[in-house]
């Protein structure tokens, strides 16, 4: 159940109960492909740090160790210790990816396997097969996500195919919540949102999936080589086509200043590899803005990351070693970094959701942006 608790222009500020727990939006999602945060940060970690949802593959899970493996040993819960919400992708993204080696029918895609390159199929029915051995709490449907770029022609195409996918992957997983050996008979499904940078394209399908009511709806196809201020436009004409009393998650965005941007325009969920990639890089998120620890100017400074964080790297160590054990080429710096980038991410949701239930959020959305902006020259 979706419940929208308060307002403020669009943004909202609501929870949606789950079998696995109560997700307080906006939420950022911990993005866990392979079942693992990169960085060697485990699920106790992401309980330290407040992570509300972690977020795994389709492709990879299924791919390696395979969703029946998982399966057997109680799914994916069970499987990484994490009692949480999980949201698992449909593996679309991935497989459209892999352009040189797929091939697309209406009944689904034909691919080739990054690891050994065997030949794999995937549609509507087998995301959905292999969503449902993982258990996740949440399924995303099937779709293309092409180019945002692309003919538009193709794109339209291309979204009515993902909307007679999505029919597909709603029927199955009926099917799927209804057997006996399902682990999550509760599984919940997401359909997405697709049409590049086509706005009537992306109406049009955002009216069409609606009927369909799901559990929730995403906006994909976004963050794919399109500007900010066009991703902006984009949620600022569909999203008050998507219905509001269910869940709207923006799919792999983004930077704290999108997300931001989202929340002012009605999304709920986000999620990004940036908070983990950056950190592994020793790029790391402040309220002053982003500060690299390779640079020679933190080799003696003694500060914490950023003065007040909470997060396990910056109540004990300081930026002089952590910089020491990125250039020493040891995990522990990696994982201290990717740690505090979580911890930032997932603090500053929290802040936003303070902010919009005391009605100041357009107030902490200028401050968080001004601060983030002034750059790290000052400390």
């Amino acid at each position: 159940m979706y419940r929208i608790l308060t307002t403020q222009g669009r943004a909202k500020r609501a929870e949606l109960t789950t079998v696995h727990g109560v997700i307080q939006t906006p939420v950022f999602m911990n993005v866990g492909t392979v079942a693992a945060i990169k960085g060697a940060v485990s699920s106790q970690d992401l309980e330290q740090i407040h992570t509300q949802v972690e977020l795994s593959n389709t492709y990879h899970l299924h791919v390696r160790p395979g969703d029946t493996v998982i399966k057997k040993l109680g799914g994916l819960h069970r499987f990484m210790s994490w009692n949480k919400p999980i949201l698992t992708d449909s593996g679309g993204f991935q497989v459209f990816s892999l352009a040189g080696l797929r091939k697309i029918r209406e009944e689904g895609v034909t691919f080739q396997s990054h690891i050994d390159g065997h030949r794999i199929f995937m549609g509507p029915e087998e995301s959905m097969q292999i969503q449902s051995n993982l258990a996740s709490t949440i399924a995303m449907a099937f779709d293309e996500c092409a180019p945002s770029k692309a003919d538009k022609r193709y794109v339209q195409e291309s979204v009515e195919r993902t909307a007679r996918w999505l029919i597909r992957c709603q029927a199955k997983m009926k099917e799927l919540n209804a057997r006996e050996d399902t682990i999550n008979p509760h599984q919940l499904l997401f359909g997405i949102n697709q049409g590049g940078i086509y706005e009537d394209i992306r109406i049009e399908h955002a009216k069409r999936i609606t009927q369909l009511e799901l559990d929730g709806y995403a906006v994909g196809g976004l963050a794919v080589g399109e500007t900010h201020e066009e991703m902006y436009h984009i949620l600022e004409e569909v999203v008050p086509y998507l219905p509001q009393d269910k869940p709207t998650y923006l799919m792999g965005v983004g930077t704290p200043a999108n997300i931001l941007e989202g929340v002012e325009r009605g999304v709920d969920f986000f999620d990004c590899v940036y908070p983990t990639r950056n950190g592994r890089h020793g790029h790391l998120y402040t309220n002053q803005g982003r500060i690299n620890l390779f640079n020679a100017r933190y080799e003696l400074d003694s500060r914490p990351i950023e003065e007040g964080c909470g997060c396990p790297a910056c109540r004990r160590y300081s930026r002089a070693y952590i910089r020491h054990l990125l250039k020493a080429g040891e995990m522990l710096g990696m994982r201290l970094c990717v740690l505090h980038n979580l911890y930032f991410y997932n603090n500053m949701m929290q802040e936003i959701r303070d902010a919009l239930e005391q009605g100041c959020f357009s107030e902490y959305k200028r401050r968080k942006l001004e601060g983030m902006q002034a750059g790290p020259s000052r400390f």
